[in-house]
């Protein structure tokens, strides 16, 4: 039991030393160099500093199929380690929910990494979002989406918002699926690992510093077909999200 405390306590402590490094290096190496226009830039440390996020979390990613080489990528929504998962391997830029803006630690760090705040629930939200859109886009940078509009506790797949595929559809930009899935030796990863419903999020970040060793698995399917109007986008990737996950997706104990 005390090793246990004293193990959480050395974590919390790396955790705070890269945080403050990244906000450091950012205020260095970006901000003061005129540098936070450019979007691969920002990216591209997001993706450095998720590596070193997830080494101090003891999270071990294991990924199958071919990652996206641009455009959108979509994926399901479990947890706010989603970002660094899927961050870690490629350079990203996510759309996220207005509230993460307003967390603490994360927040300052995901606007950091460029990442475009939307309101839920409001489509002239959506609607002012094609110009932020395409300056990620034809910058070359991918941009992560979780359609479900919100994250769950891994049971199912949500629906996906047709809403946010209406300028992918329009532009004709590639749009790749991905299932995401978390393991744990010890633990739930309903409760220990993925962030829903009322959780607190400091409480839960302080849960997740005690964990042993959390695996996550990234699972890319083939890009969308072209010429998809943005309901057929939502329905075929929804689709396809929810067959990877019945084909990855570790059973849950009395889950069906």
């Amino acid at each position: 039991m005390i090793w246990k405390y004293v193990r959480t306590g050395g974590r919390f402590v790396r955790f705070a030393v890269v945080l403050a490094a990244a906000a450091v290096n950012y205020y260095f190496t970006v901000w003061r160099r005129g540098r936070s226009s450019n979007l691969a830039v920002r990216a591209e440390w997001m993706s450095g500093y998720s590596r070193r996020i997830l080494a101090v979390l003891n999270i071990h990613v294991q990924r199958a199929g071919p990652p996206p080489a641009g455009g959108l990528l979509v994926a399901n929504h479990l947890s706010y380690v989603d970002i660094l998962v899927l961050g870690a391997a490629q350079p990203m830029v996510f759309l996220s929910k207005s509230e993460v803006r307003d967390w603490p630690v994360i927040g300052p760090l995901t606007a950091c990494a460029g990442t475009l705040f939307i309101r839920r629930g409001q489509r002239s939200d959506v609607a002012r979002f094609d110009e932020a859109f395409n300056a990620v886009i034809n910058q070359g940078v991918i941009l992560g989406i979780f359609p479900e509009g919100t994250s769950s506790n891994g049971h199912q797949v949500l629906p996906f918002h047709s809403s946010l595929f209406a300028r992918a559809a329009a532009a004709g930009w590639p749009v790749t699926p991905a299932w995401l899935g978390y393991s744990l030796a010890k633990g739930s990863v309903e409760n220990d690992v993925c962030y829903w419903g009322d959780m607190t999020f400091f409480f839960h970040v302080l849960r997740l510093l005690t964990l042993d060793k959390i695996n996550a698995t990234v699972i890319y399917g083939p890009p969308a077909p072209l010429g998809l109007d943005r309901k057929q986008l939502a329905r075929h990737l929804h689709g396809q999200v929810c067959e990877l996950s019945a084909r990855h997706r570790p059973p849950v104990p009395g889950v069906s």
